[in-house]
C-alpha cells in the first residue's frame, strides 16, 4: 500500500487509474491532514505528496515524517518553481521528486523503485531487531533444489531419533549448521550442544580434552577437568574433520561409542553417557588409509550429503540475500538491491568455497557496494549449456530471488519484474516453483 496526496481531484483520479493498471495498491488523499490520519491504521511502503497543498505543505508532511520513520520514502511531485525547494527536501531525507508535467510510467518507476527499498529496509530492520535482542532466528537450512529440499526432509526425520548420525560434504558447505539443526529439532535441545573440531586439538591432548582428567593425572593437571563428552550430557556432540583424528584417539572413542561410557584420564571410575554423536568429514571415510573401518561403520548409522553449492546454483540468490540481511544488521548498514550484474556473477561464479565463500561475498558487499572479486566469475558460465539454456537458469533465478525478497508474494512478485500475473504463474509452473516455498517459515 501507498499513499499519494494531491488536492486536484483529476490528479488524484489519474493516477489511482494508474497504479491500478501497475498492480500497486494506492490510497489518494486531498491533503497531508486525512494522510496522516490514516497512518494510524495503516503503514504505507511510501508516500507521493504535491508539494503545495491547503493546509499542511508536502516540505511540512516531510519534516513530520522523518521525525516518525526516517527510512519512509517521501517522494514529491513540484512545479516549475518548486525545484530548488525539492532539491533542498532530498538533502533534508525526501526520497526523490518528480516534476509537473510527468509521464505515469516515470512515476510508476520511482514508485517500484521506492517500494522495494522499503521493503528490503522493513526486513533488514527486523533482522536486526531480532539480533539485537538475542532472539535466536534458529538454524535457517536456506534453499528450494530438490538436493536441498531431500536434505531437509531427511533431518525432519531423524532429527528426534537417537540415532548418531555421519555428515558429508565439502568444506564451506554447512556441515555444523545442519548438526545445529538436528539438535534443536530433537528432544536434547534443552541441553548442551558441544561442537569440537578434531583436527584443531593437539595429538596429545585430544584425550583430554573430549574425555576431561583428573587432579595429577598428567604435568600440568593442576585440577579436575570436565571433557566434552560429559559437557555434552543429555545433549549433542558435534566432532568435526572426524577423519583428522589421530588414530589411537580412534581406538577409545570407539569404545565410548560402543559402551556409553567413558573415564576420565587418570580415572577408573565410569561415566553413563547419554548424548547423541554428529560426526562430520569432507573426505569419503572408507577410502582413507588413516580412519579405522569399525569405528567409520559404527558412526554411519545415517548418513547425510550435502551438496555443494555449484551443484544447486538456484540456492544462491536467497542464500545471498539471507546473509546480506545478517550483515547489513551485523555493521548497522541498510541491504541495497542487488544489481542484475551482480547477480550474474554470482551465478557465474564455481564457488569452490560453497556457502562459506558466498557468506563472505555478501559481507564484503554490504562493506565494499560490489563484488570485484569475482571478477573472472563470467568465464566460467553455465559450461555445457547452450544459450538459451542459460536464459532459463538466470530467469529462473531471477524469479527466485524476487519471491524470496517479497516473502513469497505474488503481488509483490509481479511489481519487482514487472510481470502480469498470468505470465509470472506459467514461468513459476514451468520452473517448478511454489510460492509456499519462499515464505520465511524455516
Amino acid at each position: 500500500m501507498i499513499f499519494f496526496i494531491d488536492d486536484e481531484d483529476d490528479m488524484r483520479i489519474a493516477h489511482q487509474q494508474s497504479f491500478a493498471l501497475a498492480d500497486i495498491e494506492a490510497q489518494c488523499f486531498p491533503d497531508a491532514e486525512s494522510a496522516l490520519v490514516a497512518m494510524h491504521s495503516t503503514l504505507p511502503l511510501m508516500i507521493i505528496s504535491d508539494i503545495r497543498l491547503p493546509g499542511i505543505t508536502g516540505l511540512q508532511l516531510l519534516n513530520t515524517l522523518q521525525q516518525k520513520d526516517a527510512d519512509l520514502p517521501v517522494v514529491l511531485i513540484t512545479g516549475h518553481g518548486d525545484i530548488s525547494m525539492a532539491v533542498e527536501a532530498i538533502r533534508n531525507g525526501a526520497y526523490d521528486f518528480i516534476e509537473k508535467p510527468f509521464a505515469s510510467e516515470r512515476l510508476i518507476e520511482i514508485t517500484r523503485k521506492a517500494i522495494e527499498k522499503r521493503q528490503l529496509t522493513l526486513e533488514n530492520r527486523e533482522l536486526k531487531k531480532a539480533l539485537q535482542s538475542k532472539d535466536t532466528l534458529g538454524p535457517r537450512i536456506i534453499g528450494n533444489t530438490p538436493s536441498i529440499s531431500a536434505l531437509k526432509q531427511m533431518i525432519y526425520r531423524v532429527a528426534d531419533s537417537h540415532a548418531d548420525i555421519l555428515l558429508y560434504g565439502e568444506t564451506g558447505t554447512g556441515k555444523e549448521l545442519v548438526a545445529r539443526s538436528l539438535h534443536e529439532q530433537s528432544q536434547r535441545s534443552d541441553h548442551n550442544f558441544v561442537a569440537i573440531n578434531c583436527g584443531a586439538v593437539p595429538e596429545h591432548l585430544i584425550e583430554s580434552e573430549l574425555y576431561g582428567h583428573e587432579k595429577g593425572a598428567f604435568t600440568g593437571a593442576d585440577s579436575q577437568r570436565i571433557g566434552k563428552f560429559e559437557y555434552a550430557q543429555g545433549g549433542t556432540l558435534f566432532l568435526d574433520e572426524i577423519e583428522s583424528m589421530p588414530m589411537q584417539a580412534q581406538v577409545r572413542l570407539l569404545r565410548v561409542l560402543q559402551e556409553r561410557t567413558l573415564e576420565r584420564v587418570g580415572s577408573n571410575k565410569a561415566i553413563e553417557l547419554d548424548i547423541r554423536i554428529i560426526a562430520a568429514t569432507k573426505v569419503d571415510l572408507k577410502e582413507t588409509e588413516h580412519f579405522r573401518q569399525d569405528l567409520y561403520y559404527r558412526l554411519n548409522m545415517v548418513t547425510l550429503d550435502l551438496p555443494p553449492l555449484r551443484q544447486r546454483k538456484e540456492d544462491i540468490a536467497p542464500l545471498f540475500h539471507h546473509f546480506l540481511l545478517v550483515a547489513a544488521a551485523r555493521y548497522g548498514k541498510a541491504a541495497p538491491a542487488l544489481p542484475a550484474d551482480s547477480l550474474q556473477a554470482l551465478m557465474s561464479h564455481d564457488w569452490p568455497g560453497n556457502v562459506r565463500e558466498l557468506r563472505n561475498a555478501a559481507e564484503r558487499f554490504i562493506l565494499l557496494g560490489s563484488l570485484s572479486d569475482l571478477n573472472n566469475a563470467n568465464n566460467n558460465i553455465s559450461a555445457g549449456l547452450s544459450l538459451s539454456e542459460q536464459v532459463e537458469v538466470f530467469e529462473k533465478t531471477l524469479i527466485e530471488q524476487a519471491l524470496s525478497l517479497s516473502n513469497g508474494s505474488i503481488k509483490n512478485t509481479m511489481e519487482a519484474l514487472t510481470l502480469p500475473r498470468k505470465t509470472l504463474y506459467d514461468k513459476m509452473q514451468k520452473y517448478g516453483l511454489q510460492k509456499q516455498n519462499f515464505k520465511n517459515e524455516e
